[in-house]
């Protein structure tokens, strides 16, 4: 669902902190303000600025938002989608961190049609893009690293899909009975790929490393979601150049088989 421009904003300003003085946002006209006289002009997609530096290298670039819609609108990755729509079920105050195109976020607002959400990336190309594609949708340039501008408890539930994570702004934006839903690759994912063509590996023991992260949270579920990838060259492309890896030159891959694999955790914030 292609959105009206400011309509998603507009639906969740009262979510939104400044990120100098952390004072509520009220938007007038084209300008999200606080009481304080901070003014952050919106861009002419829909979307704000909320950073107060330039993006970082490795943001993603127009390039990689392109692959990586084509290949999630292609369903190659639906069985995750559907897990993490059954994950945040009943859930009406969304907000996705490191959001990128926002696939899953989008696919939960098209189930939920009483919820909002919220999507914050680092990268304006991404903004750019999905501020454009849902009414529902409120789209904000931010650094997960370096606060969230969001009020406190705000929001009944956060997703983080292989995106960075600050345990502490996640727990501070959640209502009492929110959940954190963490998508992380399992160690088999996309391993014929990854050993075919030289891409990046993915770090040992990583849930441990998650649950030792989020000393702050209760694990209420956890569900692994694996299925078989059998993917012509040009979504094996897309693939590829959607992640980290585009920052890589690894050749053109040809038609390939590969594994799929994904771990959806569930946590509580502890109070």
């Amino acid at each position: 669902m292609r959105s009206s421009k400011l309509s998603g904003l507009a639906l969740v300003v009262d979510w939104l902190a400044c990120p100098v003085c952390r004072s509520p946002l009220t938007l007038m006209d084209r300008v999200l303000g606080c009481g304080r006289g901070h003014r952050f002009d919106l861009a002419r997609q829909g979307h704000v600025n909320l950073t107060r530096r330039a993006a970082p290298h490795n943001a993603d670039t127009p390039e990689m938002v392109g692959a990586r819609d084509r290949f999630l609108t292609g369903g190659w990755y639906r069985p995750l989608t559907e897990a993490v729509r059954e994950t945040l079920a009943g859930r009406s105050r969304v907000a996705e961190f490191g959001a990128g195109t926002a696939h899953h976020l989008r696919a939960h607002l098209d189930g939920e049609p009483d919820a909002l959400g919220l999507a914050t990336d680092v990268s304006p190309a991404a903004c750019r893009w999905a501020a454009r594609r849902h009414d529902r949708l409120g789209v904000v340039v931010a650094d997960t690293w370096a606060g969230l501008p969001l009020l406190d408890g705000v929001v009944d539930a956060v997703l983080c899909v292989f995106a960075p994570r600050n345990p502490a702004e996640f727990h501070r934006v959640l209502t009492p009975d929110g959940v954190l839903v963490v998508v992380t690759p399992r160690p088999e994912h996309l391993a014929e790929l990854r050993s075919r063509f030289g891409l990046l590996d993915i770090e040992q023991e990583k849930l441990a490393r998650l649950d030792a992260s989020l000393a702050d949270f209760s694990l209420l579920t956890r569900t692994d979601v694996v299925h078989p990838l059998s993917l012509p060259a040009d979504a094996a492309l897309d693939l590829v150049r959607m992640g980290p890896n585009a920052f890589h030159d690894h050749g053109i891959p040809e038609d390939v088989a590969t594994t799929a694999a994904f771990t959806v955790s569930c946590f509580r914030p502890k109070r």
